[in-house]
């Protein structure tokens, strides 16, 4: 049998009993009830960071804390719409409170203002899932090895421009049920012989599996080796998003920032640079990742950031529920072709 993390205060009330009555037929009163018992961590409160917000308190989590050190300006705000107008020069976690709280007073929503740089372990050890957005790569890493060796489920995302991502990380054994419909075997009998057993499926039966997923860390996911044979002959197949991440990330780490409107000629090639020396560093054609890439990732845009928060969103929720299979590990979404995709990196 699995052994389902049990929550602390999990009990419905009838109120939120009828609060969560659509989400409880849709994945069942045990899902809702893990769901109930479950404290995240939301570090970035841009537009991606708001969706993702949105989802996770509409869902019905314990608790939701909002981590974040920035000012609002008229930039962070476009694509963000917890934040008010007139809240230029805030913070951005408590700019976002308000609106955040009001979705559902069930949700016990807080605000923090300080630097995720500066959290001590202990700080993140407190949460049931972390989700990272707008971290520098040595942040999601450091995160990620502390918290997955507590069982504690690790979430990392960002959007530039037409672009994002989502990766998951929930150790190397997350245990979860999947409804499937149910076969039922009936006889029937032939001219020349016995009773001859055939599989049937019945559309209105179904029944939970339990299953088990395997995850490694974003560390090993971000590390793979492209000179193997059997990583080169997979090139082909591999997302132009995948390498974007890794160019962007490195931008973020030089720069201290992402890619921005106001010094597009400079970034722009700078971003060119950074692609040409990580992938001829890795062995890997930088034709694979087009030139035209920079005029695309400057940025957050609101649809995008909808798309993107809402997996991120739904797999956080998945995550805690330890309902449905989740995305393994990646997901890459480019706004242009308005299409995503669900590809697995790393130690399988």
């Amino acid at each position: 049998m699995i052994d389902m993390i049990e929550k602390e205060d999990n009990v419905i009330t009838e109120e939120e009993a009828a609060q969560y009555d659509r989400q409880i037929r849709l994945w069942g009163l045990e899902a809702q009830k893990r769901l109930r018992g479950s404290r995240v961590l939301l570090v970035g409160l841009r537009g991606l960071g708001a969706e993702v917000a949105k989802n996770l308190i509409l869902a019905g989590v314990k608790g939701l804390t909002l981590l974040d050190h920035e000012q609002v300006t008229e930039e962070s705000r476009r694509a963000q719409f917890l934040i008010p107008v007139d809240a230029d020069g805030q913070n951005q976690a408590q700019a976002s409170l308000e609106r955040a709280q009001f979705l559902n007073p069930m949700v016990d929503v807080k605000a923090d203002t300080d630097q995720v740089e500066n959290k001590s372990d202990s700080f993140f050890l407190q949460f049931d899932a972390v989700c990272l957005t707008g971290c520098s790569r040595d942040v999601m890493v450091r995160v990620d090895q502390l918290c997955s060796s507590r069982n504690i489920k690790v979430f990392c995302g960002d959007i530039f421009g037409y672009h994002g991502y989502m990766f998951s990380d929930l150790g190397p054994e997350h245990h979860f049920v999947e409804e499937k419909v149910k076969i039922v075997k009936s006889s029937d009998e032939t001219n020349d012989g016995p009773k001859v057993k055939k599989p049937k499926v019945d559309p209105n039966e179904t029944t939970m599996v339990k299953k088990m997923a395997s995850f490694c860390s974003l560390k090993e996911a971000l590390e793979v080796d492209w000179t193997s044979e059997e990583a080169k002959a997979s090139l082909k197949r591999t997302p132009p998003g995948y390498f974007l991440l890794h160019v962007l990330l490195k931008f973020r780490t030089d720069k201290g920032r992402d890619p921005h409107p106001g010094s597009y000629a400079e970034d722009s090639c700078l971003l060119l640079q950074i692609r040409d020396d990580l992938l001829e560093a890795v062995d890997v054609n930088p034709e694979l990742l087009p030139d035209s890439f920079v005029s695309t990732c400057f940025s957050e845009m609101a649809p995008v950031c909808a798309v993107v928060g809402g997996v991120l969103g739904q797999e956080i929720v998945k995550a805690l529920s330890q309902r449905d299979a989740p995305h393994r590990n990646f997901f890459f979404f480019d706004g242009l072709k308005g299409s995503g995709v669900v590809d697995y990196f790393g130690n399988k």
